[in-house]
């Protein structure tokens, strides 16, 4: 929504009041939702749709990866990343589409943060399924590209795809490795979560008539 930014997941309090106290213009208003579970996704979306008429912008951001190899890698945590890596961006995509259609907003835009993983397969076997849900971003953006101007509206969709980016991603990898995930970030020169940021608002701030689908 314009006016505000709603995020899919857990958002502390703080980070809203040092926004609000650093001058940065709208609200942010944190929403806590478990996007492996597709009711609490409703849920959220139909909070906005109470409280705020509806969505605008959807930036499917959330993502994880857990270290469970193709040979030896345990099933529950192949379905976590499918879930939330997959399950939860179509979904999240779907209910940010229907709350646009049903006001009329044809200049929307859906955005999702993807990853080189979406691209290439690198050899670490402990990214390698979830190399597979990302290389399905990859193909849900270009699938949902082709919807969109199916259905001959202007709303436009965009997979961004970083490199590594100094998050907390790594210690979630590597949970019970500390070092080895702060070593991950220290073996080059990471982007920031700045740089994304400012991706995001490069992608937004194209004019009607460009789209950026895949940068």
């Amino acid at each position: 929504k314009a006016d505000g930014c709603f995020l899919p997941f857990s958002l502390p309090q703080k980070l809203a009041a040092e926004c609000q106290s650093a001058g940065y213009p709208g609200t942010l208003i944190p929403y806590k939702c478990d996007l492996s579970n597709e009711e609490e996704i409703l849920s959220m979306f139909s909070a906005i749709k109470t409280l705020h008429q509806g969505v605008d912008v959807c930036i499917n951001n959330a993502g994880l990866a857990r270290p469970e190899p193709l040979l030896s890698g345990k099933t529950e945590g192949w379905r976590t990343m499918i879930d939330v890596n997959v399950m939860a961006v179509s979904i999240c995509t779907r209910e940010a589409y229907q709350s646009m259609k049903e006001r009329n907003i044809d200049d929307g835009h859906i955005i999702n943060i993807n990853s080189m993983n979406g691209h290439s397969v690198v050899p670490q076997s402990v990214v390698h399924f979830y190399s597979a849900t990302k290389y399905a971003v990859t193909a849900l953006t270009e699938g949902l590209r082709q919807e969109l101007r199916e259905a001959k509206t202007h709303i436009r969709a965009t997979c961004i795809s970083p490199g590594l980016v100094e998050t907390g991603f790594a210690f979630k990898l590597h949970d019970n490795d500390p070092e080895r995930a702060a070593a991950t970030y220290e073996s080059i020169r990471c982007l920031k979560a700045e740089d994304m940021a400012n991706a995001v608002i490069y992608v937004l701030s194209a004019p009607p008539h460009v789209q950026v689908s895949c940068g």
